[in-house]
C-alpha cells in the first residue's frame, strides 16, 4: 500500500495499474476512460463491437494511444469475456481494476409500449436489461474477479444508480401525459440496478480475503439535451447549489463529475474501503 503519511496523492494514482471498462464507448465511458488514462493506469475497454480504429475517433485528445486497447466482448456471453480477459492479460498486464459500466435503458424516444404502463411493460425488455444489467455484472465480476483474487489485488466497481436506491418520480414525466402521451418511466432499470448493492456486498465479503475490493458507484442523472420541461422539474430535486424559491436550478450530473469518484475507488487511497456505496448525486437521495 502506498505511504500517504508524508504525501498523499501518489495513492490516488493509478500508475502500474490495468483496468478493466466496459461500455466505455458510451457517454460515461469516455470519461471514465479518459480520466483512468490521465491517472496513469492503462486501460481495456471491452465493447461487443469494438475496434482500434473507434476508440482513436472517440478518444482524439488521449495524448497515448498505447495505454488504451479496445478488445471485442459481450458482458451476456461469458466465454467471449474470458477470451478477452486473455487478451487483455497479454497485452496490458495483470487486471487489477474493473468497473461495470456497460447497461441498459428504455431511452425517452422508446415505442408506447416500452414506456407504457408497468401493467402492459414487455417481457422481452425486462430480459434484455436484466440480461446486460445483471447478468452482465455478475459474468463480468467472474470472469475478471477470479482474476483479481488469483493476484491477490484488485478494486472492483458497479455503476449503480439513483433509481436502484428509490423509485423513479414518475411526476417528472407529467409534462409527457399533459401533451397527450402515455408514458412513464419504466421498472426494469430500477430492479436492475437495485440488485447490484447486494451483488457487490456479497463480492466484497467474499473476496475480501483476496485483497479485492467491491464498491458501487451510484450516478445521478447525465444531462444529455433532455425536454426543458423534464430539465426543469429534475433540476429542482437536486439540492447542490440550488437558490431560494429555485431561481437557480441545480445542473444535471456531467460525465466528468464521476470520474475523481471513481479514480478514489481503484486507487490505494480507498485501501480500506469495501462493500461501500459512494454516491455522486448532487444530493438528490438526501432530500
Amino acid at each position: 500500500m502506498t505511504d500517504i503519511t508524508s504525501d498523499p496523492f501518489p495513492a490516488f494514482r493509478l500508475d502500474g495499474r490495468t483496468i478493466v471498462i466496459t461500455g466505455g464507448y458510451g457517454q460515461i465511458g469516455q470519461s471514465l476512460v479518459k480520466g483512468c488514462i490521465r491517472s496513469g493506469a492503462k486501460v481495456a475497454i471491452i465493447e461487443p463491437h469494438a475496434s482500434s480504429k473507434i476508440t482513436k475517433d472517440i478518444f482524439g485528445d488521449i495524448d497515448d494511444f498505447e495505454n488504451v486497447v479496445a478488445f471485442v466482448g459481450d458482458v451476456t456471453d461469458k466465454v467471449s469475456l474470458e477470451n478477452a480477459a486473455q487478451k487483455v492479460a497479454d497485452q496490458l498486464g495483470v487486471v487489477t481494476g474493473l468497473i461495470n459500466n456497460a447497461a441498459l435503458d428504455s431511452p425517452p424516444n422508446s415505442s408506447a409500449s416500452e414506456n407504457g404502463p408497468f401493467e402492459d411493460y414487455p417481457e422481452e425488455s425486462w430480459d434484455e436489461i436484466m440480461n446486460v444489467n445483471v447478468k452482465g455484472v455478475f459474468q463480468c465480476c467472474q470472469v475478471f474477479g477470479k482474476m483479481m483474487a488469483n493476484h491477490g489485488e484488485g478494486s472492483i466497481i458497479n455503476i449503480a444508480s439513483i433509481y436502484g436506491s428509490v423509485s423513479p418520480d414518475q411526476n417528472l414525466y407529467q409534462y409527457r401525459r399533459d401533451k397527450g402521451e402515455v408514458f412513464y418511466k419504466p421498472v426494469a432499470y430500477s430492479a436492475s440496478k437495485s440488485a447490484l448493492y447486494n451483488l457487490t456486498r456479497y463480492l466484497a465479503v467474499y473476496w475480501g480475503s483476496k485483497g479485492v475490493r467491491t464498491n458501487t458507484l451510484t450516478f445521478a442523472g447525465v444531462f444529455n439535451h433532455q425536454d426543458k420541461e423534464f430539465l426543469e422539474a429534475y433540476q429542482k430535486k437536486i439540492p447542490l447549489d440550488r437558490g431560494a424559491n429555485y431561481s437557480h436550478l441545480s445542473r444535471m450530473a456531467s460525465p466528468d463529475d464521476f470520474v475523481c469518484p471513481a479514480v478514489f475507488l481503484l486507487s490505494s487511497g480507498s485501501s480500506y474501503v469495501t462493500g461501500a456505496d459512494l454516491r455522486v448525486d448532487g444530493g438528490f437521495l438526501a432530500t
